[in-house]
């Protein structure tokens, strides 16, 4: 690649081979994440029967992936913040191989609780450093569509436990739960070995003051031809923690963040937990309930993917409004008519799942692209660590609400928390298409 006369910003030049491996492997990552946060879902039945598990054992086993996400998040942003993007990079995988092995063996309720915990670390972990690794080194017209992508793994990954789990039980009967446990360690394999070569973020080398670190990386990324001077705007190496932000005017910013990523994640996490429970509430049972279920998680991928594909086209804020505003009406016509036919709710549910994803999709890209590069992994892990506290407490209060207040009333209080979500971000989100990561970050706009 031969130098520009004029240094051309490393944010427009083409997407290289380096940036489909990085973006290969982050992908894979989150898909690990869908996996292990949805493959408890499968196992629950056959884990009870041969642990002896209460209802409440199974509950708490259930939940500890999200406590673990939520400390997750507060280490992972540390982490990532102090030590670089690149070691916790390989860490998340690590521990989730660790887990997974053990899970073979377990033979108590408590012992899988915690393993639980320590799997949601390294899921909050893999929030904060590959968010920021990517983000850091994709050019600015791919940066929203690629970010966007990790959502879409997700889903994709969850769908493979459904999958997976349903397969391996079927075949090799109750007793092959533990292989269903285990079997996240075939994919933090594959990670780990894609991860071997990950480079060190040149933004984070040069906010310590490590030019000369970040000078080679660039240089060994983009070619000789390449150097510090390509990387743009950003030239700071002031170093700033989390409260220094919020001292200089980041505060709206974190709390549009957090605000409107539990408000997106906390009804979706609490109804598809109980997809199954809530369609017997709604009078939906049979053949149309079993293929409801699972025309629900294909739509909640496909609106994860077309917000994908189309957040350059009608930006970030535009999307985020629509999305809640259209997924609430979806959850709000549940609430009004809980009797309704059984087509009419499997379409109010569909609207849910399908225009959810624009939201969904943005809880990775916003958090990401609204702060400085010394605090963007810090950012992503509190935004990351108040959701999956505030998606646990809502998962647990699912059947109790069932039982108290009843299906419509329920369905209500979920449009309540949607809507919220769309009152912050008409209030706060702003639009950040077609910005560099330094003018995105920017207060002065």
């Amino acid at each position: 690649m031969k130098s520009p006369e004029t240094p051309v910003r490393i944010e427009d030049v083409a997407v290289n081979r380096f940036h489909q491996h990085l973006t290969l492997s982050a992908c894979i990552g989150w898909s690990m994440v869908g996996y292990i946060v949805s493959v408890i879902g499968v196992a629950t039945i056959p884990i009870a029967a041969e642990l002896h598990l209460s209802g409440n054992e199974q509950g708490m086993v259930a939940a500890m992936e999200l406590l673990g996400v939520f400390f997750g998040g507060f280490v992972g942003g540390a982490l990532t913040g102090r030590f670089g993007r690149r070691r916790p990079y390989a860490l998340g995988p690590l521990i989730i191989l660790a887990v997974s092995l053990s899970m073979y063996w377990v033979q108590s309720s408590t012992v899988m609780a915690v393993l639980r915990v320590f799997s949601g670390l390294a899921v909050g972990i893999e929030y904060t450093s590959a968010g920021s690794l990517l983000t850091e080194f994709i050019p600015q017209k791919s940066r929203g569509s690629r970010l966007s992508l990790l959502t879409v793994m997700w889903f994709a990954g969850a769908a493979l436990a459904y999958i997976v789990g349903t397969t391996v039980l079927a075949s090799w009967g109750p007793s092959a739960w533990r292989h269903i446990m285990a079997s996240p360690a075939l994919i933090a394999i594959t990670m780990l070995l894609l991860r071997l070569d990950a480079p060190e973020s040149p933004r984070w080398l040069l906010s310590k003051g490590r030019k000369d670190e970040a000078d080679r990386i660039i240089k060994k990324v983009y070619g000789p031809g390449f150097s510090l001077e390509n990387l743009g705007e950003h030239s700071s190496t002031k170093a700033m923690r989390f409260l220094d932000a919020i001292r200089a005017g980041y505060g709206p910013r974190i709390l549009f963040v957090v605000v409107f990523w539990a408000c997106a994640v906390v009804p979706m996490f609490a109804l598809y937990a109980f997809v199954p429970r809530l369609f017997s509430a709604l009078h939906l049972t049979g053949d149309m309930a079993s293929y409801g279920s699972i025309a629900i998680t294909l739509l909640l991928a496909l609106g994860c993917g077309l917000a994908s594909g189309l957040i350059n086209l009608i930006g970030r804020r535009t999307m985020i409004i629509g999305s809640f505003l259209f997924s609430g009406l979806g959850l709000l016509g549940l609430g009004l008519f809980p009797n309704a036919p059984g087509w009419i709710v499997l379409t109010l549910f569909g609207i849910y799942a399908l225009f959810i994803g624009g939201a969904q999709v943005l809880e990775i890209v916003y958090p990401n692209e609204l702060f400085p590069t010394e605090i963007r992994p810090a950012a992503v892990g509190f935004g990351a660590s108040l959701a999956a506290l505030s998606s646990s407490a809502g998962t647990w209060l699912v059947p109790l609400a069932l039982e108290l207040i009843g299906i419509g009333n329920t369905m209500m209080a979920a449009a309540a928390i949607t809507f919220l979500g769309l009152l912050v971000s008409v209030l706060l989100a702003p639009e950040t298409r077609a910005m560099s990561l330094d003018e995105a970050a920017s207060l002065d706009r």
